[in-house]
């Protein structure tokens, strides 16, 4: 029978559980589970990289019902974590050195080179030290605590530890009133210490698989947390014996790498290929860069060695364990006893092995006996219900001594497995220590660094970081053009038939929809305004163009969801979330309303964009980041506005009867968002050259062209800080163009005849401001190798991150 964490070995209640179970009854179920909500919410908008309904849901869920246990029990775990931790780093040291216990018969060896974590290339080269060590760990029908699993990776979860006490805090700070905990930034000053160390004067870093790993996130907040830069590795390289990081004004050193890849992906030179790691990352290693744990330390993370624990503690450490793991045997020597589990020896997992899977290779696998974890209260719709869990906690070595978390991770467990859960949904619970002895919390001895020099650059931003948030700009603009298009369009087609005029003005609206990928033109054209607005709410509806869009501006923010503030990202899933139950609302062409819910969800499409710009604006600082948004927006902005006004200047019949461009004049005006500011400078008076002005030369119309090139050159300036000017001169050889285009109306004996010769330098000045983006993405983005001639030693020259 399960054992109960709330009851002790007498049938009492245990001390830490009656201030929570008062607090709780408090409350009473109906607001828990009110809270409960609230707090699943506020997750979400915390949450995991996808921002759009739909998407598969962030697999990590928390219950609201922490588990506490008492100061004394902790230390208890505490010390036989920490002889745990030692014991398996002393085993690393053997197994990667000279092997005294495989040569004494103290281990078989079919443990370890059978291992696909064993990595060769590690011996002797001390890669397989422990940094960083977890333990998942359930107590016992007889009130003990057994371990489960050693995990000597990067342990899953510590951010989420963090994570869940504060927002615990926020939703039911009732909980925290009654009770002393013991605090979990001393931990995390720890840690954050342990990396300043190891990086010495260079930077500290969080090598992540990327956005598509489920650990993602979890390394999102880990990085931010320990202050370190969250990295790819294609963000990283090895030059002239060192790592470095790519950034935008060169390469920036690293001197420590916190490894959340498996060490066996680290360098696809020397162990696998998989596109995760840095080519010659192990070699630099050697000798160069401290990576946090060794790439080698998931070698003992096998179940296999659970049974040869015991006796290697006393071989190695003169000591008796003292926290065993769950009894285990290994079959390469021994019968499976009755009754128990045979699973793999060289995964941490619980699947279940099939006896002729094992009577084919039994040293492949190990016997488990099968252990009830206790149970604990857990909150669901019928109230508190006990369900079994695991506990992870967390330990960290500084300056050789090991410290553990004072808290920890709860996973409650649905199935039979008994295994953490590395992939799919998870409910974790907060797992408490209570501060029996306040006297006794302390935290680190402080830091003493070097003063810094103050500095305003954005240099060190990664290049890939730069491009993507080039690139979310670009998105954001395109978005809310499309929206502003179909705005219009549908404006007039939501009333009577048409006029001539309004045909003609559709006719031109077509073709700028046409350029923004909108609808197709030939499939439109002739077909009347029926065929038109079935392609208006194609365009508009869910899975249509603006969907599509959505999504991608959905896609980058998560890709920067470590570049931006909580409140930065809560406000835009909330708002995206919003914009997609409005596209979903908008019904079939057959509805006679269908138009009319296409303009409200443009219209919050456009209230969303507004949002967005004016967070950017007052929250995000003026540099790195900012900057390429900005340029993204405005070389999109630059490139729609040329090409919408030469539609606008090819009005039908405009060849024939040039005095019709004043027709198109007032649809560039309308398209640019710029009719008032015309009327209040020009009362009724349409002329070319007074429109054109304000369209496309004048710096002070943020609808307007001249408005988009001053603003790139300035980004450009200012990104390249004074080094590089060469983008920058290109633009404001650029921004000379429409100047010159006004001029030449201006001079013209017929304004309206000098217009229809626009169109083409328009479109010229919209293939132009194309090149300079791609310009800026050779200059920025795209990071080159080192120049290297074939059997010829090339000096070292000055490091730079890209041509």
């Amino acid at each position: 029978m399960a054992r109960d964490e709330m009851v002790d070995g007498k049938g009492g209640l245990r001390p830490q559980w009656r201030s929570l179970l008062g607090v709780l009854a408090g409350l009473g179920h109906a607001e828990l589970a009110d809270r409960a909500r609230r707090l699943e919410r506020v997750m979400q908008d915390d949450g995991v990289a996808s921002l759009l309904p739909g998407s598969p849901p962030d697999p990590w869920r928390f219950d609201p019902i922490p588990l506490p246990l008492s100061q004394t029990e902790f230390l208890t775990l505490q010390a036989g974590l920490v002889q745990r931790a030692r014991l398996l780093d002393a085993m690393l040291t053997d197994l990667y050195g000279d092997q005294k216990m495989l040569s004494q018969g103290a281990l078989p060896p079919a443990l370890v080179y059978a291992n696909p974590d064993f990595l060769r290339p590690c011996r002797h080269a001390g890669l397989g030290s422990l940094h960083c060590y977890a333990a998942d760990l359930l107590r016992t029908e007889d009130g003990a605590w057994n371990v489960l699993a050693d995990r000597t990776g990067l342990a899953d979860g510590l951010a989420h530890v963090l994570q869940n006490r504060r927002q615990l805090g926020r939703v039911i700070p009732e909980l925290f009133a009654s009770q002393l905990l013991c605090n979990l930034d001393p931990f995390v000053e720890l840690c954050m210490d342990a990396l300043r160390r190891a990086a010495g004067s260079a930077r500290a870093a969080l090598l992540t698989p990327g956005h598509d790993d489920p650990a993602w996130y979890s390394h999102v907040l880990l990085a931010r947390e320990l202050s370190c830069v969250l990295v790819e590795g294609g963000d990283l390289t090895v030059r002239d014996g060192g790592l470095f990081l790519k950034t935008l004004r060169g390469l920036q050193p690293i001197g420590a790498l916190l490894r959340g890849i498996p060490g066996r992906s680290i360098d696809p030179l020397e162990l696998e290929p998989d596109g995760l790691g840095v080519p010659g990352l192990l070699a630099v290693a050697r000798h160069a860069v401290r990576i946090l744990n060794s790439p080698g330390s998931e070698l003992v993370e096998a179940p296999g060695f659970s049974a040869f624990l015991p006796d290697l503690a006393r071989r190695l450490l003169g000591e008796t364990l003292q926290l065993p793991s769950v009894p285990t045997v290994w079959l390469g020597t021994t019968d499976r006893p009755f009754g128990w589990q045979a699973i793999p020896a060289f995964a941490p997992s619980w699947r279940p092995a099939s006896p002729e899977e094992v009577a084919a290779a039994p040293w492949r696998y190990v016997a488990r006996t099968v252990v009830e974890p206790s149970v604990a209260p857990c909150l669901s719709g019928d109230g508190l219900v006990p369900r079994p869990i695991l506990v992870r906690m967390f330990l960290m070595r500084d300056r050789g001594v090991w410290h553990a978390l004072p808290g920890g991770l709860g996973c409650v467990l649905f199935d039979a497995l008994q295994t953490w859960p590395d992939q799919g949904s998870l409910l974790a619970k907060d797992v408490w220590v209570l501060a029996e002895n306040p006297a006794a919390i302390e935290g680190p001895p402080p830091f003493r660094a070097a003063p810094l020099a103050i500095r305003r650059t954005a240099g060190d931003m990664p290049s890939r970081v730069a491009d993507n948030f080039f690139w979310r700009g670009r998105y954001l603009e395109r978005l809310e053009g499309a929206a502003r298009l179909l705005c219009l369009t549908i404006g007039r087609l939501s009333g009577p038939a048409p006029t001539p005029h309004e045909v003609a003005e559709l006719d031109v609206l077509i073709a700028c929809l046409a350029q923004a990928g909108l609808v197709n033109a030939d499939a439109v054209a002739g077909l009347g305004t029926t065929a038109l607005s079935h392609a208006l709410l194609r365009a508009a509806g869910s899975w249509g163009a603006v969907h599509a869009l959505l999504g991608q501006v959905s896609r980058l923010t998560g890709l920067l969801r470590d570049q931006l503030t909580s409140e930065m990202h809560a406000v835009t899933a909330r708002g995206m979330r919003e914009v997609e139950e409005a596209l979903k609302r908008i019904p079939g062409p057959a509805d006679g309303q269908a138009l009319d819910a296409a303009s409200r969800a443009m219209s919050r499409v456009l209230g969303f964009a507004a949002a967005l710009s004016g967070l950017t604006a007052e929250n995000m600082v003026r540099g790195g980041g900012r900057l390429f948004l900005d340029l993204g927006r405005r070389v999109e902005r630059a490139q729609a506005i040329a090409d919408q006004i030469a539609c606008a200047l090819e009005f039908p019949g405009a060849a024939r009867q040039p005095a019709r461009v004043e027709h198109g004049l007032r649809l560039a005006l309308e398209l640019c968002d710029s009719s008032i500011t015309y009327r209040s400078r020009y009362l009724s008076v349409l002329q070319p050259a007074p429109a054109l002005d304000l369209l496309l030369a004048d710096e002070g119309n943020p609808r307007g062209l001249a408005f988009q090139l001053a603003a790139i050159r300035s980004l450009l300036s200012e990104i390249g800080s004074g080094a590089d000017t060469s983008l920058a001169a290109i633009a404001t050889t650029l921004l000379d163009e429409p100047a010159s285009m006004v001029r030449t109306l201006s001079e013209a004996a017929d304004q309206s005849v000098a217009a229809l010769f626009l169109p083409a330098r328009l479109r010229s000045l919209r293939d132009a401001v194309a090149e300079l983006c791609e310009r800026v993405s050779r200059r920025y983005f795209a990071l080159l190798p080192t120049a290297r001639a074939v059997g010829i030693e090339v000096p070292s020259r000055s490091l730079r991150g890209a041509a």
